[in-house]
C-alpha cells in the first residue's frame, strides 16, 4: 500500500504546515487506513472510521495497565523516565493518557468538581475577564491575537479557575509552551531539554500549591480537589498535580489556538464575518465551525491493545494508530460542503474535542471562553481587519498561529 509520504504527508514540511487540507483530502481519496512508515503508525483521514476508533475500547492511549514493556514489544514509561523524570511525573496520571481503570476512577473524581453546572456559574466571570482582555488592546493600532488577547484571556481564566495567583500566569504559559512540544511528531533535542525543565517547574508549583490549599482551602477547583482527596476518595497528590498540568495545558492551548486559527478563517471571509456581527449568527453556533474548520489539535494517536478491525483492516497488538482529526472535520461524506466555512452551520459533532472516553473534560469550559470573546468582538469591535496572513508555528500535531495581528478600527486617529 502507498506510504502516506508518498502522498504528501510531510508533519515538517513548512508548506504542507501552511495547508495540509489538500493533502488530508488526497489520503481520504487514497483509503481509509494509510501507513506512515517514518512514525510507525496507520492513519485513518476519514470521519466515520475516526470516531469509530475514539470509542473502540481494544485500543489505548497506553499500554501498560495490560502489558510488560517486553511483553508489548515497545519502551514503557520506566524508560522514558530514564531521560526525562521530570516530564514522566507530570505525565503520569495525565487523564490524556490513562485508560480504565484509573482514568475511569480519575476522571470521575475530577467530574465532582469541574462540572458543567460549575462553568455556567463560572460565565459571568469569563465574560468580566474578556472584557478586561479584549479593553486592554481595544485602542492599540494593531494587536497580535495569539499573545496579546488569547493568551492574557486563557491564563487569566484558568488561573482564576484554579485558584493561582494571576501574577504567575506568564509562567504558567510559558511552562506550556515547552511542555506541548513533547506531543509533537519529532520534537528536537532542545524542545526535550525545554520541556523536561518546565515539566519539573511546574510539577514543583503545584506541589507547592497543594499545600497551600490544604491550609488555606479556597472556592477554587485546586482547593476543592484537595477536599475530594482529603475525604478518602483516592485522589492522590501525585493525580491532582497532573490533572491540574493537563487541565492547563490541553485547555489553554485549545482554545487559544481555536481564537487564532477561527478568527483568521472568519476574517479571511469578511461575509461569513458580518453574518456575526449582523446577528444573524449566534456566537455560540459559529465557535462550532471554528473548532471543526482549523481545529488546533490535528492528530491522536493510539495503541492496539488486542486484535480488531478498524477502517477496514485486521490490527494486531502493538501496532499503533494516528487519528486524523483536521481529516475528520473535513470529510464531505460527514459535512457537506466540508472544505466550506460556514457561519451557521452549528455542527456540534465535530471532532475538535475528540470523542469516548478521552473526551475533553474542559470542552464547555472552551467553548464559553471562545464564546464570551467572540461576543465581545463582534460587538465592540465588528469592524477588525487582518494585517497580513499570519503564519502557523511549524508543528502539526498542535496547530496554531506564531502571531495573528489584526486592527480593531478603534484607535484614536493621529493628529497632525
Amino acid at each position: 500500500m502507498t506510504d502516506a509520504a508518498d502522498l504528501g504527508f510531510a508533519p515538517s514540511d513548512p508548506a504542507f504546515i501552511a495547508d495540509p487540507y489538500p493533502v488530508l483530502a488526497g489520503l481520504r481519496d487514497a483509503g481509509r487506513a494509510i501507513p506512515y512508515a517514518e512514525r510507525g503508525v496507520v492513519l485513518l483521514p476519514r470521519f466515520a472510521d475516526v470516531h469509530a476508533a475514539l470509542r473502540n475500547r481494544s485500543l489505548g492511549r497506553s499500554f501498560e495497565h495490560r502489558y510488560t514493556p517486553a511483553e508489548f514489544g515497545r519502551p514503557g514509561l520506566a524508560d522514558l523516565e530514564q531521560e526525562f523524570p521530570r516530564f514522566v511525573e507530570s505525565e503520569r496520571w495525565s487523564l490524556l493518557n490513562l485508560e480504565p481503570p484509573d482514568h475511569t476512577r480519575i476522571r470521575r473524581l475530577v467530574t465532582k468538581v469541574f462540572t458543567a453546572k460549575a462553568v455556567r456559574d463560572f460565565e459571568p466571570r469569563i465574560g468580566e475577564l474578556a472584557d478586561a482582555a479584549l479593553g486592554a488592546v481595544l485602542q492599540r493600532p494593531s494587536t497580535d491575537v495569539v499573545a496579546e488577547l488569547a493568551q492574557p484571556f486563557s491564563i487569566s481564566v484558568i488561573c482564576e479557575l484554579l485558584g493561582v495567583p494571576q501574577q504567575h500566569g506568564p509562567d504558567l504559559l510559558r511552562w506550556s509552551h515547552a511542555i506541548v512540544k513533547m506531543y509533537e511528531i519529532a520534537p528536537t533535542d532542545q524542545q526535550r531539554a525545554d520541556a523536561e525543565q518546565a515539566a519539573g517547574e511546574f510539577v514543583d508549583f503545584v506541589r507547592e500549591l497543594i499545600d497551600d490549599r490544604r491550609a488555606h482551602p479556597g472556592t477554587d477547583l485546586v482547593s476543592e480537589l484537595v477536599q475530594v482527596a482529603d475525604d478518602g476518595d483516592r485522589l492522590s497528590v501525585d493525580e491532582i498535580v497532573c490533572t491540574v498540568i493537563v487541565l492547563l495545558n490541553a485547555g489553554h492551548e485549545a482554545t487559544v489556538n481555536t481564537l487564532g486559527n477561527g478568527l483568521n478563517a472568519l476574517l479571511q471571509r469578511p461575509d461569513e464575518w458580518r453574518r456575526v456581527t449582523g446577528g444573524e449568527v449566534e456566537p455560540t453556533v459559529v465557535v462550532e465551525e471554528m473548532l471543526r474548520f482549523d481545529p488546533p489539535l490535528q492528530m491522536f494517536e493510539r495503541w492496539v491493545l488486542e486484535p480488531v478491525e478498524i477502517a477496514g483492516r485486521t490490527f494486531e497488538v502493538g501496532e499503533r494508530i494516528a487519528m486524523l482529526f483536521g481529516s475528520a472535520n473535513r470529510d464531505p461524506e460527514r459535512f457537506p460542503g466540508a472544505d466550506t466555512f460556514d457561519a451557521a452551520r452549528g455542527e456540534s459533532t465535530h471532532i475538535g474535542f475528540g470523542a469516548g472516553v478521552h473526551f475533553c473534560i474542559g470542552a464547555p469550559l472552551a467553548r464559553a471562553e471562545l464564546s464570551a470573546m467572540i461576543t465581545r468582538i463582534a460587538r465592540q469591535a465588528p469592524e477588525v481587519r487582518l494585517i497580513e496572513r499570519p503564519t502557523y508555528h511549524p508543528t502539526f500535531v498542535i496547530r496554531g498561529f506564531e502571531r495573528v495581528d489584526v486592527d480593531f478600527g478603534r484607535a484614536p486617529a493621529s493628529r497632525t
